[in-house]
């Protein structure tokens, strides 16, 4: 995937693969190679490829996103027919559909409950029966079974051998789906696509975990919603766009500002802010772009009113806003009828952000897990730092509990990574950070902003300031790296033997799994440990990889990807949920011996 061409539409790219006769669909994969090669120059709109001395590739991108197929031009003797055209839209990012407006009069798209479009047979059919609950259409049971089976045959490909053809064909359900009022399916299967492309391009940026929650939420979706009614159903289709509401007048403080830098190619930043009540609300700035953006975005006016606030500003400053509108997750409009004006903001230990820290950090967690706001507002000090496979991290005493403060962004461009070292050597004080929570059976966050390490009344963004040795206190040293304390390695153990072959099979396939013995005596060691279900569904797992029927001739018959995907979507799922139970008990744990008096210290005091 190449970031120097404009994003295409999932359609597009649809629409010209399957164009391609076979013999051309063969060679797609090293076509695309080809073009990623190529340097692109861009004028204005207009993406030109030289595929050679005479031909050139033009993508025309009004508004940056190339959005039909007669976009893409080619000046060799074979076009439109070639393979150039499809190699170039499967190069590409792929773009962010929305969908069209609607006629005057029509009511707007939305993935929800009661939209005109819901008139299909199962839904009279619900209504009929005075269930009083919604059923999917039958337009969208089609939508949502063809992205099952397009995620399927990616999930049986693998990462490596789901090529571009593969990737078309899960594009092409996720425009349907669309299409099918099922914006929530069409957008998880685009970051799968995204994912695979990242991987197969050994994109830095490219995590194997996050592929594989991308391909669990596509096949969960696609798998749940035919048989979903009521709000299940609402919440599976999604919503096209973000309603906004009127919410009056706001007086907002600013809290901290983070770079954005998404694997879909776009970049910006999100300054989060809070009321006096606690609400937090943000003020958002993303495009297409890369890491340049999003530490650019941070210098710019945010596009509210007529304020000249930078979003770097407005994260110290504060914000009074008249005729506020605001989306579900918190999101502030920048409508015509907006008016905002600066205001003063407010330090972290003063009210009214200071209420954001007295909420305990177990109730956060739960909160983040339920499906609320993932920030943690936590005050920890640093102990020392830790050596992990994707890089060092902080260990932190947060209230008796140790916590892994890992950074949000590995990219070279932003300075997360370079503040996390000046921060392991600046000192053991209690200082008060905000984090993102990382489910997990250990305690683990993203640190995303901290108070500077010498001035308590200042702060510092994580990825886009930039501390240097002179902010840190005098003789401060970095210390080294330890290893994993055993019992983190124990706590982590059990789930390690069933997540590594769940990765292994969005990695590799079916075939990593199918071999003989290739999971033996996992599934033994899980029972042991106590994880009999876990266990149970390995074995099946591998049993579904494996399972491969021949004919009279003694000739293999077609895999059976719907079981295999079944198998492999359950073990995700429960791999998930004992994390998220071990995540809270971990927590937990933390708070209640944090609470609980030291006997020793209360005999030491007498009576």
């Amino acid at each position: 995937m190449s970031q120097d061409l404009p994003p295409v539409a999932p359609s597009v790219t649809a629409e010209l693969v399957a164009a391609l006769p076979p013999r051309l669909r063969k060679r797609l994969d090293a076509g695309v190679a080809k073009l990623a090669a190529r340097p692109a120059v861009r004028e204005g709109d207009t993406v030109r490829i030289a595929v050679d001395d005479e031909t050139d590739i033009v993508l025309h991108a009004p508004g940056g996103t190339v959005t039909g197929a007669d976009a893409i031009r080619c000046g060799c003797l074979l076009a439109p027919g070639c393979l150039h055209r499809a190699a170039a839209a499967s190069a590409a990012p792929v773009a962010d559909e929305t969908p069209a407006p609607g006629p005057a009069g029509a009511p707007e798209a939305r993935g929800e409950a009661g939209t005109r479009g819901d008139t299909g047979p199962a839904a009279r059919t619900g209504r009929a029966e005075g269930i009083g609950t919604e059923a999917a259409t039958a337009g969208q049971r089609a939508a949502a079974q063809a992205v099952f089976d397009a995620a399927a045959a990616v999930l049986e490909a693998g990462a490596d051998g789901a090529g571009a053809v593969l990737q078309a064909e899960l594009l092409r359900a996720a425009h349907t789906a669309r299409l099918a009022g099922l914006p929530r399916a069409g957008a998880a299967a685009v970051s799968v696509v995204t994912g695979v492309r990242a991987a197969r391009s050994a994109d830095p940026g490219h995590r194997l975990a996050g592929l594989a929650g991308a391909l669990a939420d596509t096949l969960g979706t696609a798998h749940r919603l035919p048989h979903a009614t009521g709000p299940e159903l609402a919440r599976l289709r999604g919503r096209a766009r973000q309603p906004y509401r009127p919410d009056g007048s706001l007086r907002l403080y600013g809290l901290f500002c983070e770079p954005v830098l998404t694997a879909t190619g776009y970049a910006g930043a999100v300054t989060w802010t809070a009321d006096a009540d606690g609400r937090l609300y943000t003020v958002s700035d993303v495009a297409p772009g890369g890491p340049a953006r999003a530490t650019g975005a941070a210098d710019r006016a945010v596009r509210i009113g007529d304020t000249a606030l930078t979003h770097r500003e407005l994260s110290r400053a504060g914000l009074a806003v008249s005729g506020a509108t605001v989306s579900p997750t918190g999101r502030l409009g920048a409508g015509a009828g907006v008016r905002a004006v600066r205001a003063s903001g407010a330090t972290w230990r003063a009210e009214p952000l200071e209420k954001l820290w007295a909420v305990p950090a177990a109730e956060q967690v739960a909160r983040a897990l339920d499906g609320g706001q993932d920030l943690l507002f936590l005050e920890v000090a640093v102990t020392g730092t830790v050596r992990e496979a994707a890089g060092d991290c902080l260990l932190a005493d947060c209230a008796g509990l140790t916590l892994r403060l890992a950074t949000a962004h590995d990219d070279p461009a932003l300075p997360c990574r370079d503040n996390l070292r000046l921060l392991a050597a600046a000192g053991d004080g209690r200082r008060r950070i905000v984090a993102r929570l990382v489910p997990g059976p250990l305690p683990r966050a993203l640190l995303l902003a901290t108070e500077h390490p010498c001035d308590p009344g200042a702060r510092v963004d994580l990825g886009l300031d930039r501390l240097q040795h002179a902010d840190l206190p005098a003789g401060a040293v970095a210390p080294q790296p330890s290893a994993v304390p055993a019992g983190d390695r124990d706590a982590a153990a059990p789930l390690h033997l069933l997540r590594r072959r769940v990765h292994q099979a969005v990695s590799g396939g079916r075939r990593v799994l199918a071999f003989a013995g290739g999971g033996s005596g996992d599934g033994g060691r899980l029972r042991r440990l106590g994880l009999a279900t876990g266990a149970d569904l390995l074995d099946g797992l591998h049993a579904a990889a494996a399972d491969r029927s021949r004919d009279a001739f003694g000739r293999l018959l077609p895999a059976d990807t719907g079981r295999f995907a079944r198998a492999w979507l359950a073990a995700a799922v429960y791999l998930d949920t004992v994390e998220r139970a071990l995540c809270v008990n971990a927590w937990e744990t933390a708070a209640a011996g944090a609470s609980s008096p030291d006997p020793a210290r209360s005999a030491a005091a007498g009576p």
